[in-house]
């Protein structure tokens, strides 16, 4: 008898804490479209470094995310690289040109039906000016002995990709130069100019085999030198298709090389987005006011050990920072797909805080649903007053609408990430979350919700219940993947009738996400 009326009380306090709070209400016109759907979020997805891509893990773990997220480009650092083996000189200083890695990788990239959105980077040895080296991968960020030979290897190479893969195709590609030069040492040993005479020569180069490739920078950390490189390039009249730049969620700085720096998420509720949206205020009040903005990195923190990677939380913080940027950014590519990824040298446990979508044994952690339930919207968005959701129909009529609470629960300044994160964090309930559809034209659908937040779709709890394992067996991997498969939580058959409304009441916590899915069946003859 103690037993049911403990569960009792329970279910009396949580019906108090949900009564107390409003109801958060998602009002959807089936009939009143707002425009095509912005999948700028889809754009393309970063990876660690060219050289993992000859994996066979990695490139598995690829074709899946591109099935299940439709990412069109993956960019990543290193291939230039010398574990690439791309470029030597004989013992008179000539070049010797070697693309048969990068083939490779480029060959598997298209046919899996992606594209290279090409980093050039970083220097090779045998091309640098010192021996200043990132990375356990050691990549190489001294600006080259000769400028003209780095020009020549950008033209050489952007030859090869002509003549194996058309001109037809190169052009629908993008070529950005460099990476987050203004971090230095760590990224660039030059000045800025140095790396303005390195964006000269190579965009001089890629435009003398073909005009119309594009070609695009700086490329940098915390969205610096966007007017100055516009600036720059209108004054000595050299080619800029696009504005290339990054952003991260957390306090601190813009680098962690080995993921010993301690982070905190910024409590303001406008961080990367707010970037964004001032990026493009810069682009459009300059003298080039058409240009592309891609942000070519973000996530909630900069650092590959960062705990809130792999937590609930970042689902939610992924959705509401691609809705606060709205069109602002021509591309938002989240930093990376994978936990295989070896800046800071290979991993030694199965959840580390990695910047992955997927871990290295390839468990879905709560961002990658994220993705894989944007990439399931509709090609037409539905007029919607609701700042944290998306409501979208399909050509086929069914409706679909992905909604989620942002809360940002970290204690402030007083706590790092890598001390909050990894600890259970049993989610708060936010009071009852009503979905109002109108306008549905009658007939029989299938309801199916989808849902990822605390325990649910959540590897990282799924592994804290195992204490931890510093090394997960083949059954625990089979287990957290079955546990959190993205199944759906709720199906039933429903029927509207002939005023068009559907009405469904949920329980929404702290940083849940649902993805409500509306399907038409088709009526029996």
């Amino acid at each position: 008898m103690k037993y049911h009326l403990s569960n009792l009380l329970l279910l009396i306090i949580i019906s108090f804490q949900l009564s107390a709070q409003p109801t958060r209400t998602i009002t959807i016109n089936y009939q009143k479209a707002h425009g095509k759907l912005n999948t700028q979020f889809k754009t393309c997805i970063g990876a660690g470094r060219a050289n993992e891509g000859l994996r066979a893990d990695w490139q598995e773990q690829l074709a899946m995310v591109k099935k299940e997220c439709g990412f069109n480009y993956i960019r990543m650092h290193g291939l230039l690289t010398d574990d690439m083996a791309v470029y030597r000189e004989d013992r008179n200083g000539n070049p010797e040109y070697n693309f048969q890695y990068i083939d490779v990788l480029y060959d598997y990239i298209l046919r899996i039906g992606m594209k290279p959105f090409v980093e050039l980077g970083f220097m090779p040895s045998a091309l640098a000016s010192g021996d200043k080296t990132i990375f356990w991968w050691k990549g190489n960020v001294t600006p080259p002995k000769e400028y003209k030979k780095w020009g020549e290897l950008i033209r050489q190479l952007t030859l090869h990709f002509t003549e194996r893969y058309g001109a037809a195709e190169v052009k629908t590609w993008y070529f950005e130069v460099w990476n987050e030069p203004n971090l230095t040492p760590w990224f660039w040993t030059g000045t800025q100019q140095d790396y303005f005479t390195l964006y000269e020569y190579s965009v001089a180069a890629i435009k003398s085999v073909n005009k119309d490739y594009r070609v695009g920078g700086p490329a940098t950390a915390g969205a610096a030198w966007v007017p100055e490189t516009i600036q720059y390039c209108a004054e000595k009249k050299i080619p800029l298709d696009f504005i290339s730049t990054h952003t991260y969620g957390v306090k601190q700085g813009f680098l962690d090389e080995y993921g010993n720096t301690g982070t905190i998420l910024d409590k303001n509720p406008m961080s990367v987005s707010g970037d964004i949206l001032n990026s493009r205020k810069q682009i459009a009040a300059s003298s080039m006011p058409g240009l592309e903005l891609h942000y070519t990195e973000w996530s909630s923190s900069y650092t590959p050990s960062d705990p809130i990677h792999d937590s609930y939380h970042e689902a939610a913080y992924i959705l509401e920072k691609i809705k606060q940027s709205g069109d602002a950014p021509t591309s938002m590519s989240y930093w990376v797909f994978t936990d295989i990824f070896e800046e800071a040298g290979p991993r030694f446990t199965p959840f580390h805080g990695g910047f992955g979508l997927l871990n290295t044994q390839g468990i879905k952690k709560p961002a990658y649903f994220a993705y894989a339930w944007l990439n399931q919207l509709g090609e037409t968005a539905l007029a919607n007053t609701d700042a944290s959701s998306f409501a979208t129909k399909n050509k086929k009529g069914d409706l679909q609408l992905l909604c989620w609470d942002f809360t940002n629960t970290h204690p402030g300044d007083s706590v790092n990430n890598q001390s909050y994160y990894i600890r259970d964090l049993p989610a708060k309930p936010k009071g009852p979350l009503a979905i109002e559809l109108n306008g549905v034209p009658p007939g029989n659908y299938q309801l199916e919700i989808y849902q990822a937040g605390y325990k649910v779709n959540d590897a990282y709890s799924s592994y804290l219940a195992l204490n931890r394992p510093a090394q997960l067996t083949a059954a625990q991997v089979k287990e957290i993947k079955k546990k959190n498969n993205g199944d759906p939580v709720m199906k039933q058959k429903i029927s509207v009738g002939a005023n068009g409304k559907f009405r469904k009441e949920l329980v929404l916590r702290e940083n849940d996400v649902f993805m409500i899915c509306l399907r038409k069946l088709e009526a029996r003859s």
